[in-house]
């Protein structure tokens, strides 16, 4: 269930099925502000990281509320899109980045996806405020 969608902001429940809601919601900000495909693929692979991340680690054993926030800064070319949760507070930029050098059968699990929105994005920022986790990615458009 989608339980809001206002102007830039989108708030589902924080499930994987609720996925191609939040990338209907960023597709169609995208398209408005005639974002080129390179940067909206990138953009794309982030916002699914994020909010599978989410859904699969933020509310063990029950189901809480995302919360997608776009913004578009003209005078930058620039977007930024945070993403809000009441889960247990997690920090993911403190999660050690992969050795991408090591064959794949030879690394930890976990921590690609990261590594790939940190990579991707020009900014990736996180910050634990007034009870909610808020991850917030930056790309210059």
């Amino acid at each position: 269930m989608i339980i809001n969608e206002k102007d830039n902001m989108l708030t589902v429940e924080a499930t994987v099925e609720k996925l191609p809601n939040v990338m209907k919601f960023i597709d169609s900000k995208l398209e408005k502000i005639s974002c080129p495909k390179k940067s909206q693929n990138q953009i794309r692979t982030a916002v699914e990281e994020l909010f599978v991340n989410i859904a699969h680690f933020a509310y063990p054993g029950e189901i809480g509320l995302a919360e997608v926030r776009f913004k578009f800064i003209e005078k930058e070319r620039a977007v930024e899109i945070s993403f809000a949760d009441q889960g247990i507070p997690y920090d993911p930029l403190k999660k050690t980045n992969p050795d991408i050098t090591l064959p794949a059968d030879k690394r930890s699990v976990g921590g690609l996806g990261i590594y790939m929105v940190k990579t991707l994005m020009d900014d990736f920022r996180y910050e634990y405020k007034d009870l909610r986790n808020i991850n917030t990615i930056y790309k210059r458009i």
